[in-house]
């Protein structure tokens, strides 16, 4: 792939299982975890494509998440899940190709980008990130012309994989990277990763 890509990072969850808290302003290692994400090498994909524009999708603490990338909400009323979120970045999306992660994986595979990216050579509207065992619906890239077919099934209230399905986005094997698909869900997960991160320095 020679296009430019956007960059949306997830990050309008309720995190109910956090105590409400807001994930990605969480510390991890001493810095947010929506930082981690950023750093991604994960979500640069191998030249010609090049990253243009990375967006944060949030429904709260936008000036937080504004000091670490330019932030946009959802423009759908009450919480419609995160295809809503997917919705608002393809609308702002520039590019043509919109890549997506959540905010609560720190460390995705390092080729998702350029596999996805490759992937999508093939042709069709989307490519979704399979880890061997489930599809992984939010590591995607879509066409942004997507954008009006996103914000309908949103309103609808769909959820993401079936939306996926009913576009014919096409799987790509992760299964090789499968632990880079772990998200950090609940206090507990944080502290584990934390230890991990002490043990490895």
């Amino acid at each position: 792939m020679t296009a430019a890509i956007t960059c949306a990072i997830l990050a309008g969850g309720a995190a109910t299982r956090l105590g409400g808290r807001d994930k990605g302003l969480e510390l991890l290692g001493g810095r947010p975890l929506v930082a981690w994400v950023l750093a991604a090498e994960g979500l640069r994909p191998a030249e010609p494509a090049t990253l243009e524009r990375v967006l944060i999708v949030a429904n709260r603490n936008l000036r937080a998440y504004g000091h670490h990338a330019e932030t946009i909400s959802d423009t759908l009323p009450g919480h419609r899940g995160p295809l809503a979120g997917i919705a608002a970045a393809l609308a702002a999306c520039a590019s043509p190709w919109l890549l997506t992660v959540p905010v609560d994986c720190p460390i995705p595979p390092v080729d998702l980008a350029e596999r996805l990216c490759a992937a999508a050579t093939a042709g069709g509207p989307a490519v979704v990130a399979h880890d061997g065992e489930r599809r992984q619906p939010l590591f995607a890239l879509y066409a942004s012309g997507l954008a009006g077919a996103a914000a309908v099934a949103a309103a609808q209230g769909l959820g993401v994989h079936a939306w996926q399905t009913a576009i014919g986005a096409r799987e790509v094997d992760f299964s090789a990277s499968r632990v880079h698909f772990g998200n950090l869900n609940t206090a507990e997960d944080f502290a584990a990763f934390d230890e991990h991160l002490r043990k490895r320095s």
